[in-house]
């Protein structure tokens, strides 16, 4: 009976301390390995936006297992509409640029013209920064969407 009150007063139980610890262990390797999907996603499978639904899904991962105050803490509103916005700046920005030089848009080959000798090979860099700003964009927007269905727009409680 001391039990079902504490859970109908949603109080801690035992398994929710077990959950919350071994979230906590697990987020960090999660965003690790995000970073590496993300990384080596112009030589390898992944790339952008692999790594970012899985940097997104650390985040809901700490969502769900704590609460949707304590993901908002981790990952403030602010610094998610900051991180979306540059992730399309930077997508955009290096097509746009790419054209500007002229080449097609993400045409990476057109970077060559301007710096010749920096980096041999610029496709390669050129992929690499436009999947940081997918993956930035797609984890903005992922955790953006639980956010807003979980706590029914308002941002206040979650599931």
């Amino acid at each position: 009976m001391k039990i079902l009150q504490e859970r109908a007063r949603g109080g801690a139980m035992g398994e929710d301390l077990i959950i919350r610890t071994s979230v906590s262990l697990l987020v960090p390797f999660i965003q690790l390995f995000s970073l590496y999907v993300l990384a080596h996603g112009h030589y390898s499978p992944g790339g952008g936006f692999q790594g970012g639904v899985l940097l997104g899904a650390s985040f809901i991962l700490m969502a769900l297992a704590f609460d949707l105050k304590h993901s908002m803490q981790l990952f403030p509103l602010r610094a998610n509409l900051i991180a979306g916005n540059v992730g399309a700046l930077i997508f955009v920005g290096i097509g746009v640029v790419c054209a500007l030089l002229g080449g097609y848009f993400l045409d990476y080959a057109a970077f060559a013209k301007v710096i010749p000798m920096a980096v041999p090979d610029w496709r390669s860099l050129g992929i690499l920064l436009v999947e940081v700003g997918v993956g930035l964009g797609v984890a903005s927007i992922m955790l953006s969407l639980y956010w807003d269905l979980s706590s029914g727009g308002y941002l206040e409680e979650g599931l």
